[in-house]
Order: structure tokens, then C-alpha cells, then sequence
């Protein structure tokens, strides 16, 4: 875990260290970012003066949800987007919650964010000078962190339509019970993230510019167009599994009833063996000995014609 401050002053970036004051005054614009996983220690790390006590308790919650919610002129402000590392619990969207008031962005997150260091490389390459091209950063770096992730979930499911064939069933569902609920995970968080763009895009703050609404805009559109395609992944895996539990049940009906003839035609023969297998008198030609190969031959007739009777009924 680690945490930064940066400031943009007189067209150069800096980095302040832990010696120095985390607010400054005469700076353009600063960007406060802190990851912590434990609340206590992310509520004593954030210089929280000026910061309402709702914005607060926002920030350094253990659950939350994409949102965002206009408080004065500040802007707090929820996204999911994928981890830098998959945890342990197997969750792949991380939380990046922030608090926007005029030139000063404090951004918090439980684990590390995946588009936390492209945010930071433009932050110090002198591409974000305001607020408004930090958030417009995060959200055009988090919905493009995440396409391809749901491109990935389709590509999937075109592989499972490909490899449709009653021979490999249990392993195309087991695949595709994975993919529907990685994409039931991912939908749960992406379409909020549009919502909370498109919320964002409308607020009437200052330090939300025409360009950095226009690039919150693209992004809210590309989580649409996510949201459209999970959507119709889900569709096509439900599809998928109802087409292997069809074929399925033709394979269990096939064997049932290669089962059902095979037992139809030793039946008979059944009888005939046990009924001559009895150890009593009286057996007819019991002492003659063309007598099991008579029976044998006898058997093999009736066989043969259950077999085509058989045969015949199904045809």
C-alpha cells in the first residue's frame, strides 16, 4: 500500500513529502491519493479538516457502490474498475472513491486500482492540471481497463458456440457457468459506473470544464455499450447451457434406450435359460447330446427375432 500527494503549480509537478503540509495554498491544483486497507488508518491518514463528516465516512467505508453525489460545490465521487491484482476472495473490480472541491482531489482505495499509475504517469507528465482532467482521467482509464476484459468474456462464449458437441459437455459447463458469473460480476459494477458518469457529466461545478465532460461522456458511452454486451453474454451463455442440457438428455435417452433393447431381447433368453437351469426331473432331452447346442441355437433365434422385432418397433 502506498499514498502520494502531488502538486501542479506554475506548469511543473511535485511530489510533497511526509514532511510537508499536505494543503497548499497557492498550488493550481492538488491531487491527495491514499491506499490503505484498514479504516482507522485511512481516517488518520487523510487530513480531514474540511471535509464533511458525510464525505468523510463515504471515503473510508468498507462497502460501497458506484455513485456520485454533489455536496456544495464538491463532488464525491464512486468507481469500480480491476484490480491491480486479483485478491484473494477472487473480487477483480476495486473501488476508487473521491472527493472533489475546487483545485483538490483526495482520492482513497482499499487495494491498489489498475488505472491508479496511468492516472499518475499523466499527473506528472503535466497532461492533468485541474480536477476535471483528473476525474475525466480515471474515468476514461477505468472503462478502458475494463473493455477488454469484457471483449475477453465474449470471445469466450464464441469459443463455446465453436466447441458445441455432446462430447465435451460437462467441460463447456463448467466454462460457461464461469463466464456467467464473472459476467453477472462485472455488470453488477458497470452499469452503476455509467449512472455515476452520467450524474457527474450534469453537475453544475466550475471546475468541470466542457472537454473533461465531453471525455466523461465517451466513457459513460463505452460502459453503456460493456453493460449491452454483458448483457447479451449473459443471454447467449443461458442459451448456451439450455442447448447442453438439451443434448444432454439426448444422450441419456440414447443410452437408455440401447439399454432398454439390450434388456427386451435377453429377457426372453432369460427365461428360456432359467427355466431349463432348474434342478428338477423331467427336463426334456435333459440326457441327449445335441441338447445344448439346441438350446444355444434356439436362443440365438429368438434373439435375432426380438431383434428385429425390436428393430422394426423403433424404425
Amino acid at each position: 500500500m502506498r499514498s502520494f500527494t502531488l502538486i501542479f503549480h506554475d506548469h511543473a509537478v511535485t511530489e510533497l513529502s511526509d514532511g510537508q503540509s499536505c494543503a497548499l495554498e497557492d498550488a493550481d491544483f492538488q491531487w491527495a491519493h491514499f491506499e490503505q486497507a484498514d479504516s482507522v488508518d485511512l481516517s488518520s491518514a487523510i487530513n480531514h479538516a474540511d471535509i464533511p463528516d458525510v464525505v468523510m465516512g463515504a471515503l473510508v467505508a468498507s462497502e460501497t457502490r458506484p455513485r456520485c453525489d454533489q455536496i456544495d460545490d464538491g463532488a464525491l465521487i464512486n468507481l469500480r474498475g480491476p484490480a491491480m491484482e486479483t485478491a484473494d476472495n477472487g473480487d477483480r473490480l476495486v473501488s476508487i472513491r473521491a472527493w472533489v472541491h475546487g483545485n483538490r482531489v483526495i482520492s482513497v482505495s482499499r487495494r491498489s486500482l489498475a488505472a491508479i499509475s496511468q492516472v499518475e504517469t499523466a499527473m506528472r507528465s503535466g497532461e492533468i492540471s485541474d480536477s476535471g482532467d483528473l476525474v475525466a482521467a480515471f474515468s476514461k482509464a477505468i472503462s478502458s481497463s475494463m473493455n477488454p476484459e469484457v471483449v475477453s468474456l465474449g470471445d469466450e462464449v464464441d469459443e463455446c458456440e465453436s466447441e458445441l458437441d455432446a462430447g465435451n459437455i460437462y467441460q463447456l459447463r463448467r466454462r460457461i457457468a464461469t463466464i456467467r458469473s464473472q459476467a453477472i460480476a462485472f455488470r453488477r459494477f458497470i452499469a452503476p459506473n455509467r449512472d455515476a458518469l452520467l450524474v457527474l457529466v450534469g453537475l453544475k461545478v466550475e471546475w468541470l470544464a466542457e472537454e473533461d465532460r465531453l471525455h466523461i461522456r465517451e466513457a459513460a458511452d463505452l460502459f453503456a455499450r460493456m453493460a449491452e454486451e454483458l448483457e447479451a453474454i449473459r443471454e447467449r451463455a443461458a442459451l448456451l447451457h439450455e442447448q447442453l442440457t438439451d443434448l444432454r438428455a439426448e444422450l441419456v435417452d440414447r443410452r437408455s434406450l440401447m439399454i432398454a433393447i439390450v434388456a427386451f431381447i435377453f429377457l426372453p433368453l432369460t427365461f428360456v435359460t432359467g427355466l431349463l437351469g432348474m434342478n428338477v426331473a423331467g427336463i426334456p432331452f435333459a440326457h441327449q447330446q445335441w441338447a445344448f447346442w439346441g438350446v444355444v441355437g434356439f436362443c440365438v433365434v429368438l434373439g435375432l427375432g426380438v431383434l428385429g422385432g425390436s428393430a422394426c418397433g423403433t424404425g
